[in-house]
Parts: structure tokens; sequence; C-alpha cells
């Protein structure tokens, strides 16, 4: 039985992996995001920079969890990183908005093209709303 369970974990384990792993892929090269955000900020020398930080940060995270490894930083470190990460994950997921302009459709689909601010304050103000939940009730 424990041998059944944990080949089936095994299994998976590596078959979450691989699609999240595939996502990322495609994300970075097919979707080329990574190239968009360097136009936006007018920073074409530092596309490799830019693919090297994505994949080392993803690397670390996936050390760090898997390892379980933790770090007692001060206070105003982990504010510092936070923002720092925060404003990374905010300019990918700006980057993906303008390569697949996903506001638009998604507003004509849903018959709210009068109501696109609305909609996305509401998604900012929802995703803020989750991430402060998220941290008082110590969640994650």
């Amino acid at each position: 039985m424990s041998l059944l369970k944990g080949s089936l974990t095994v299994i998976i384990g590596l078959g979450g992996g691989l699609a999240v792993g595939s996502g990322f892929v495609a994300f970075v090269s097919m979707l080329e995001v990574i190239p968009r955000l360097t136009q936006l900020s007018r920073t074409h020398n530092y596309l490799r920079a830019y693919e090297w930080a994505l994949v080392s940060g993803a690397l670390f995270a996936t050390t760090t969890d898997f390892f379980q490894i933790v770090f007692y930083l001060p206070r105003v470190l982990v504010i510092l990183l936070g923002l720092l990460a925060g404003v990374f994950i905010g300019t990918l997921a700006a980057g993906l908005t303008e390569v697949l302009n996903v506001f638009p459709i998604l507003t004509k689909r849903l018959n709210m093209e009068t109501f696109i601010k609305t909609f996305l304050l509401a998604m900012v103000i929802g995703k803020i709303t989750g991430s402060l939940v998220q941290f008082w009730l110590q969640l994650y």
C-alpha cells in the first residue's frame, strides 16, 4: 500500500512539475513577454539579464521550497524584498496582458466594454484583498 501511494505521489508530482515547467517555458519563449517588457521599459541591452533573473529566481524559489530552507531576515529587508518581488510580478503580468490583449477580449466577451475601468479596479482590489487575507490569516 505504501509503495503504491509513494509511486502515485511521485507520478503526480512529476506531472504537475512538467505542466508548470511547460507553462513557464511557453510564457517566457513563445509569448515573448520578456522582449516586450524590455521594449516597454526601453532596456533592450538588458534582455539576457531579464531572462537570467527570471530563470535564476525560479530555480532559487524551487530549491528553497523543495528543501524547506528558511531565511531569517530583518523586517525592513523582508518588506523591501516583498515590494521588489511585487513590482517584478506586476511588470510580468503587465507584459503578459500587453502581449495577449487579455482585458479587451475579456470585456467584449462579458459585454462590459463600458465598464473596463471598473473591471480593472475590481481585479486590483480583489488581488490586494486576497493577498492581505492570506497574510493576516497566515494561509501560506
